[in-house]
């Protein structure tokens, strides 16, 4: 393995392992490292014993740790160079969430050391030299926080929620006032999971999740919805909607996840529709998108995992009294029995993005704006790092949120944390 000191770009993924439910399965960190001067590259990938539900990632401004979200009740923390564990803290040491997926799965870091994420129905400031030790700064007035990221000015933190297994829909995403430490619910039309910020002003942007719940009730096993979406701009001082997108249910968006922002472009992959879409930031109303909706051969040769995603499916829902569930699903996935981009993230130059296909186990890097494949790579299975699993098993390593590690620009000013 190439020493880090040799790649300009690390782009680091959470995993979650194999299987349809991202918020059950194993926990564990992929490292991919790159060099677009020789084309060299290598990885590095670490599942973390004790921990489940790996999610999303992020990591400190001064890039020596990561944080590891998950949905596990459990703050992991490791080192970024090696993937090491650094320290675990179970989070019912401080607030017991009233639902298992109700979890610390993203964090905010203020500086080098401290950081905050959601812990039951509070937001806590985590500080790295004493992780047993959290303080409560306020209510963050959702029933199920998720995304959270912090706005331009560094005052507000704004974040996304989801549907509640007891609580029912969602319908809401929240900012807490970093200054005055008091929070702020915004009720929208639709679930929102996932927020990403304005590069240079205080507004952020939050993208419908739509799912419905099986049976009529259950929102913890939801079912993907075939439903247009939308993309909401919110002015976080005042928690106005100042403009929203939307598209027709054809439209391959659905089911998002890791979401960026260019100058001129929001930029989001659709982990059940196969797509990233790129929205045009000055009208907010034209739209890109990237296809990575698998050809007929790549589904063959992906008969394990789409397998798995058939058996999965039917573990959540019965297919007489589920039968509309099943035909949405394969309408929002186009007719394919895999997902698909859970991350992408792109470089503080803006001239590449980085995906990770979940469906097909493959890492790609484009050349942006032109949207052109420079480098498509396909990871070892699941096996190789977790020999005890049968050879016929399910070969996804469980791609998840991403955060990347790229040379940043002398004159951009951005925040480390803004382009991690």
């Amino acid at each position: 393995m190439t020493t880090p000191a040799g790649y300009p770009y690390a782009f680091h993924i959470a995993l979650d392992g194999n299987g349809l439910n991202g918020l059950e399965g194993a926990a564990g960190v992929c490292v991919f490292r790159y060099d677009p001067d020789s084309g060299a590259y290598a990885y590095r990938v670490q599942y973390y014993d004790g921990v489940a539900g790996g999610h999303a990632l992020s990591i400190t401004p001064d890039r020596k740790f990561g944080f590891l979200g998950n949905a596990g009740q459990q703050l992991l923390f490791y080192d970024v160079r090696s993937l090491d564990e650094r320290e675990r803290v179970s989070t019912l040491r401080f607030e017991t969430p009233d639902a298992a997926i109700k979890s610390s799965t993203h964090m905010v870091w203020l500086n080098d050391t401290q950081g905050v994420t959601a812990i039951g129905d509070g937001l806590w400031l985590l500080d790295l030299n004493r992780p047993t030790e959290a303080e409560r700064i306020g209510g963050h007035l959702l029933k199920l926080p998720h995304a959270m990221r912090r706005t331009a000015s560094g005052r507000y933190l704004v974040y996304g929620g989801m549907d509640h297994p007891g609580r029912g829909e969602a319908a809401e995403v929240g900012i807490f006032d970093l200054e005055k430490r008091v929070a702020r619910r915004i009720p929208l039309p639709t679930t929102c999971w996932h927020v990403a910020c304005h590069p240079r002003e205080d507004r952020f942007y939050a993208l419908s999740f739509r799912v419905r719940p099986q049976e009529g009730r259950d929102w913890h096993e939801w079912a993907m919805a075939y439903f247009k979406e939308y993309v909401f701009e919110i002015d976080a001082a005042t928690g106005r909607i100042l403009r929203h997108w939307t598209c027709g249910q054809d439209v391959p968006a659905h089911i998002n996840s890791d979401v960026c922002v260019s100058d001129r472009e929001l930029i989001y992959c659709n982990g059940g529709s196969g797509t990233i879409v790129m929205i045009d930031l000055a009208s907010f109303a034209s739209y890109r998108v990237i296809d990575e909706r698998p050809g007929l051969s790549a589904q063959v040769r992906s008969a394990r995992q789409a397998a798995r995603q058939v058996t999965d499916a039917f573990t959540r829902g019965s297919p007489v009294p589920s039968s509309r569930h099943f035909v949405g699903a394969l309408r929002v996935t186009r007719g394919t029995l895999l997902d698909s981009v859970y991350a992408c993230q792109l470089s503080a130059d803006q001239k590449l993005l980085f995906t990770a296909n979940r469906g097909l186990n493959t890492i790609t890097v484009y050349d942006y704006p032109a949207n052109s494949v420079r480098l498509r790579v396909e990871m070892p299975e699941l096996r190789e790092y977790l020999p005890d699993l049968p050879v016929w098993t399910d070969p996804r390593l469980g791609f998840h949120h991403s955060a990347l590690l790229s040379p940043v620009p002398a004159a951009a000013g951005a925040r480390p944390e803004e382009c991690p």
